[in-house]
């Protein structure tokens, strides 16, 4: 193969160019609204499976940007995805990202009541009495624990990106979300990560 010089400015355009292309090759058409999103999921991680796995709930682009315009905080499981997601765009809306995870006092709750540190972050998210769209990369836990809430009647998510990465209880806990009435952009199957939920919630912000 030979090498591309491109100049550093045009290196995400071309990127973009090429996934257009390799996708119009293999006969995969996405949704004009979803495109932006899709696309940006694989070029974030180089793999075209997610063209055939992400799955949005009826209108949940929209609503993810009409939330982000009304100042909706965005509450994430990992500090990773918290770095990646593009906070000054999205405070120009009057939002803020928080990640609980790493929180001393949410370890040692989490510790006291044998429980997951997901788990105690969701419930603090729960608890901020705000619109917030979760954006879920790591932890399946997280996202049974907002189902668990929702079954008690005491909290329902305005939005859920479910994304986490992995073997147990991944595909169960995503599930639950593409089962429920609670608006989604979720990938199907074990795939995700704290990049692609970063990457989802960026493309969303430069869609606006």
């Amino acid at each position: 193969m030979n090498v591309e010089y491109i100049l550093p400015n045009e290196i995400e355009h071309r990127s973009f160019e090429i996934i257009t292309a390799e996708l119009e090759a293999l006969g995969i058409t996405i949704p004009l609204d979803q495109a932006p999103i899709t696309k940006r999921v694989i070029h974030t991680s180089a793999d075209f499976d997610y063209a055939k796995t992400m799955c949005y709930s009826n209108g949940a682009i929209d609503l993810a940007k009409e939330l982000i315009k009304s100042g909706a905080h965005i509450v994430t499981d990992t500090n990773m995805a918290l770095a990646g997601i593009n906070k000054k765009k999205l405070a120009s809306y009057g939002g803020q990202v928080h990640c609980f995870m790493a929180d001393e006092a949410v370890a040692i709750e989490a510790k006291q009541r044998q429980v997951t540190r997901a788990t105690v972050s969701m419930e603090r998210a729960a608890a901020l009495n705000m619109p917030v769209i979760f954006a879920i990369g790591n932890a399946p836990t997280a996202l049974i624990s907002l189902h668990e809430m929702m079954e008690a009647g005491v909290f329902t998510p305005e939005f859920v990106i479910g994304v986490p990465v992995g073997f147990v209880n991944v595909e169960a806990a995503k599930e639950l979300f593409l089962n429920s009435t609670v608006p989604y952009i979720i990938n199907k199957g074990r795939k995700g990560g704290s990049n692609i939920a970063a990457a989802i919630v960026n493309a969303i912000l430069y869609s606006i």
